[in-house]
């Protein structure tokens, strides 16, 4: 029972962490904006507008496409972690956080920008609906799956694929809810919380080094962040793309996910704070 109530503690910590890490400014990304950006050098302004109030799916947008903002997308949170781009600081300081160390937080909020910017890519809802301070907790347990996902948790891709068959199926225009906070998804949520938790905790705390999460000291080493956020954030971006969510039974054609290697990080041009 000890053991079982520490893990609990150590998932509850780590959602402590993604909490704050989703108070940060800039953060948050806008679903509509997002979009907007992100598609219009590809697509007409009709398709834009329907991939805003539908999905990019829905609109047709081939997935190609959809690969390359991706890709774009992904150079562009590489280039501003690895170039040691901070954010600014927690409202009401780190003291809410304990011991948390104020570079897992920042890094943290970048996993999490670039998480939803692949979910609105590939056609999931907005993640954030509402524009109150604290993250309601549908929205807590779909962050806590897609950073399992980063992290290579397999019970974190069922979870994840089971939401998207969820949203599919109801074709709803938010997360579902009751299965994310209650339901039969809830259960796996708390599962992969824990388990990131561990992680952080025997990384972050026990051995003063991240080997998982580079963070040394005060200073993000541009090297060893291209090596772990790179990799992981490709990870979900991989799996997104295998999903039924983003590929409607009348498109054909495959998913082309262009490898890390030959990401140009020079070349990005997402406008800022987005």
């Amino acid at each position: 029972m000890t053991e079982t109530h520490e893990i609990e503690n150590l998932g509850s910590k780590f959602t402590q962490v993604l909490d704050a890490a989703a108070k940060l400014p800039g953060v948050r990304i806008s679903r509509a904006a997002y979009l907007r950006t992100a598609l219009k050098r590809h697509c007409t302004e009709e398709q834009i507008e329907r991939a805003i109030a539908d999905s990019p799916a829905a609109a047709g947008i081939p997935l190609k496409v959809i690969a390359e903002a991706a890709n774009t997308s992904i150079a562009y949170e590489t280039s501003k972690v690895t170039g040691l781009s901070t954010l600014a600081g927690i409202p009401g300081g780190f003291a809410m956080i304990g011991t948390v160390p104020a570079d897992l937080v920042q890094y943290m909020g970048h996993l999490l920008r670039i998480a939803q910017k692949l979910a609105y890519i590939y056609s999931w809802p907005d993640l954030f609906a509402d524009d109150g301070e604290e993250i309601d907790e549908a929205t807590e347990s779909m962050l806590v799956l897609f950073v399992g996902v980063m992290f290579g948790a397999q019970l974190a891709q069922g979870g994840v694929a089971k939401v998207a068959g969820l949203i599919a199926e109801q074709v709803a225009k938010k997360l579902p809810q009751q299965a994310l906070t209650k339901g039969a998804i809830y259960p796996v949520v708390k599962k992969v919380a824990s388990y990131l938790g561990v992680r952080m905790t025997t990384q972050i705390f026990a051995n003063g080094v991240a080997k998982i999460i580079p963070v040394v000291g005060a200073v993000l080493s541009g090297g060893l962040t291209l090596g772990t956020f790179l990799p992981m954030s490709k990870r979900l971006q991989k799996h997104l793309a295998s999903l039924e969510l983003t590929k409607p039974g009348h498109r054909t054609e495959e998913a082309e996910i262009i490898d890390a290697e030959v990401i140009n990080l020079e070349v990005v041009e997402e406008l800022p704070g987005l």
